[in-house]
């Protein structure tokens, strides 16, 4: 404190940010599973849910889509309302729903039941989700902040293959008869645990400067995804009726309407749900720009290899999902190399990985071909081995390039905006991968129709690499 006459000024330190410590990390983190387990985890579950619940493939299709699609569309307003809010409070209270809209998933009745609890399972999705990444950005730093996001990336990518494998084997175990309900119900006391930890060790964040929420930016938003994701995810399974061909021309006028007005409000000084100048970041721009079609090919190679081994092999979900264990156990192992590996080659880790997983991909296109219809776990091993390792290499990186350089008070909407991308492109790839496999499957066989999708996705993964070369060459 100083005076000088009658003029009392007091100076006061700026108050430092929360620490996450070590537990805090892993409770924040098995919230970030949760959500991504549950987008895949019903792959292999979905013919033992049509025969229970007596579901058509267009209903089953919405089993996915619906929770997929309310995720995806409400992922950015997460991120606001963390920033608004608070993002512990968030976050506990997305956890909270997401545990109870799973109870409800695990006894609907009907098939219709089922799709309603999982829309309201991906809203509570998004509501979760952004507030573990906006959580490490605004209670890290450093190393510690580095070492954070590899460990976020590497949980992403194992839930994104676990969730296909734990679905096998919950299905198959029959838990007290629970049969594909199981795959639902377990998040229950995993939900009771992470709110009980979340209480004690997650520290509570938000803006320094929060903005109300954009309604008519949300609004545009939703329409937008809307329009483009409920026809390519139910197109096929309804024939092609004619509201998806409307949805798809809507698409491109709802995406301008929602850009001039989220450039409009960013222009006048106000927060958009959206910031336009967001993208003016480098890193970001690239960044997602690159993880669109590494998505893409993920999730697409996800359904359809379930797809293929199951109808086509006329495998179980457990030797199914265990077909993808060794993708899953090296993807975990080279993701936590990924830190060091930046320290030393910088962003050119992410051009490697693409070419590490081209050759995986090849591998399994090539085991596809030959050994069919005996594709299994020791033909499909050395493949997915090596691409799990090209994709480990690429994914963790790209979510710790887009987010390096988003200021700490936009630390929720840049998180949402990265999930959002991220999330849609998921949805995306089973629509589009997919859609393209079985429709192949009638006039062509079930192998040749792998190949050529496998082939598809290749291409996708030469895209994903070019792309990696206008990466900024460090990251911070």
């Amino acid at each position: 404190m100083t005076e000088t006459g009658t003029l009392t000024t007091t100076v006061r330190a700026p108050t430092a940010p929360p620490a996450l410590g070590g537990l805090g990390l892993f409770t924040v983190l098995l919230g970030a599973a949760l959500p991504l387990i549950d987008f895949f985890i019903v792959n292999v579950a979905l013919p033992t849910i049509g025969q229970d619940l007596d579901a058509s493939e267009a209903v089953l299709e919405l089993v996915v889509a619906g929770y997929g699609v309310a995720y995806a569309v409400l992922l950015v307003l997460g991120g606001r309302l963390g920033d608004l809010f608070g993002r512990r409070r968030l976050f506990l209270g997305g956890m909270a729903a997401f545990g109870l809209t799973s109870l409800a998933c695990g006894l609907a009745p009907t098939a219709w039941t089922l799709v309603a609890a999982r829309v309201a399972q991906g809203a509570a999705s998004a509501a979760m989700l952004p507030q573990v990444l906006a959580t490490i950005q605004a209670a890290t730093s450093g190393p510690r902040r580095a070492k954070a996001m590899g460990l976020y990336g590497a949980t992403a990518g194992l839930s994104m293959v676990a969730g296909q494998i734990l679905g096998g084997l919950l299905v198959a175990a029959d838990i007290a008869g629970t049969g594909w309900r199981s795959v639902f119900l377990v998040n229950v006391p995993v939900v009771v645990l992470g709110l009980v930890l979340a209480r004690r060790a997650v520290p509570e964040t938000r803006s320094q400067r929060p903005e109300p929420v954009d309604a008519p930016g949300t609004l545009l938003l939703a329409v937008s995804l809307l329009a483009l994701l409920a026809p390519l995810t139910e197109g096929r399974a309804a024939g092609w009726p004619l509201w998806t061909w409307v949805s798809l021309a809507l698409f491109p006028l709802a995406a301008t309407a929602f850009y001039r007005v989220e450039r409009r409000a960013d222009r006048a000084g106000r927060t958009p749900l959206v910031p336009p100048s967001l993208f003016e970041l480098t890193s970001l721009r690239r960044g997602l720009i690159m993880i669109v079609p590494f998505s893409i090919g993920f999730s697409g190679f996800m359904f359809v290899i379930a797809v293929a081994l199951q109808r086509g092999e006329g495998l179980g979900p457990v030797p199914a999902g265990l077909a993808l264990a060794p993708m899953a156990v090296v993807f975990f192992v080279t993701s936590l190399c990924g830190p060091r590996l930046i320290a030393r080659f910088g962003t050119r880790v992410v051009t490697a990985g693409g070419l590490v997983q081209a050759v995986g991909l090849a591998l399994i296109t090539l085991a596809a071909w030959r050994s069919w219809p005996d594709l299994g776990v020791v033909e499909l091993l050395p493949g997915a081995a090596v691409a799990g390792a090209g994709q480990a290499l690429q994914l963790p990186v790209l979510i710790r390039i887009i987010l390096s350089e988003v200021p700490t008070a936009r630390a929720g909407v840049g998180s949402g905006v990265m999930a959002t991308t991220q999330q849609a492109a998921l949805a995306v790839g089973v629509a589009t991968l997919g859609t393209l496999f079985l429709s192949l499957v009638p006039a062509h066989g079930m192998r040749d129709a792998l190949v050529t999708t496998l082939l598809v996705q290749l291409a996708g993964v030469a895209l994903t690499t070019a792309l990696s070369l206008r990466l900024p060459r460090t990251v911070r």
